[in-house]
């Protein structure tokens, strides 16, 4: 038998794996939501639309974190403006019809 058979060197150091933290990235904008633009623009040609899409973006704003909670709330306002405004305007043109009904012939 020779030496190195009964002396072997010794093995180097074994490393611990180094486990890496997974790629996390930058953290992702928060940007507007979608809808609550949706329901803003709506807000001014299709009232109903646009008050049912802005409480829908609020409830996902809430969920989310995202922003565009003012959009949402201003597409319920104006939604709800408009058609109280619109009620009042036909109010108004019904009464002005009824009250003079002689200038009106069918």
């Amino acid at each position: 038998m020779s030496d190195s058979d009964l002396n072997p060197q010794p093995l180097p150091p074994q490393q611990q794996p180094q486990y890496q933290q997974p790629y996390q990235g930058a953290p992702a904008a928060r940007g507007y939501n979608t809808m609550a633009i949706v329901a803003f623009i709506l807000a001014f040609f299709v009232n109903i639309v646009g008050i049912i899409l802005g409480f829908v973006a609020l409830s996902q704003i809430k969920k989310t974190g995202e922003q565009g909670r003012g959009l949402a709330i201003a597409a319920v306002i104006i939604g709800f403006a408009e058609i109280v405004i619109g009620i009042i305007f036909t109010i108004a043109i019904v009464a002005i019809i009824a009250a003079n009904p002689s200038t009106y012939t069918y």
